[in-house]
């Protein structure tokens, strides 16, 4: 994990659960303490594995890893999925992401060859999209799905965050 005496990378606690909730509310983002809630159960029953950035005192971010996907051709093929990557705005832009992504891709890396991740569509995923291009993440060819559906030659849909373009990335 991160040696760094202001940064540090950690599971999921139970008592992570309020600030985390009241710092989003606090931006107005819908994450509510439920969410995290259903995290740290999931973590216990080994179906994922949740992050948490603290630098300092200060909650700054998270990423969750999901060892059977809920977007088949990840699930059929044993690809673990990175998801619900946040990091807060005013600590963008300084590592913690990609540190939050080492840790994720060491941890997938001890369970398989392969980590997969999906990215939303639409302008507010542009940093995502670049972070994932750079680090090494190459869309899987599968085309787009809504609702992790996929999306053929004429659907309709709603452009939203479950508008997502799939990526895999050897480790």
């Amino acid at each position: 994990m991160d040696d760094s005496p202001t940064l540090s990378i950690r599971l999921l606690k139970a008592e992570d659960i309020q600030p985390i909730a009241a710092t989003f509310a606090a931006l107005g983002w819908d994450k509510p303490a439920t969410q995290y809630e259903s995290y740290l159960e999931e973590q216990r029953r080994g179906e994922r594995v949740a992050l948490v950035a603290w630098q300092r005192d200060e909650f700054v971010g998270y990423v969750t890893i999901v060892w059977a996907s809920g977007y088949a051709p990840f699930r059929d093929a044993a690809i673990p999925e990175i998801s619900d990557f946040n990091v807060l705005p005013h600590a963008r832009r300084q590592g913690i992401g990609s540190r939050l992504m080492d840790e994720a891709e060491r941890r997938i890396a001890e369970r398989s060859p392969v980590a997969g991740i999906g990215v939303g569509l639409f302008s507010d995923y542009g940093a995502a999209q670049r972070l994932y291009v750079k680090r090494g993440y190459i869309p899987d060819g599968r085309g787009i799905t809504a609702h992790e559906r996929r999306v053929t030659w004429g659907d309709s849909v709603v452009v939203d965050d479950d508008l997502v373009l799939w990526f895999t990335k050897t480790l």
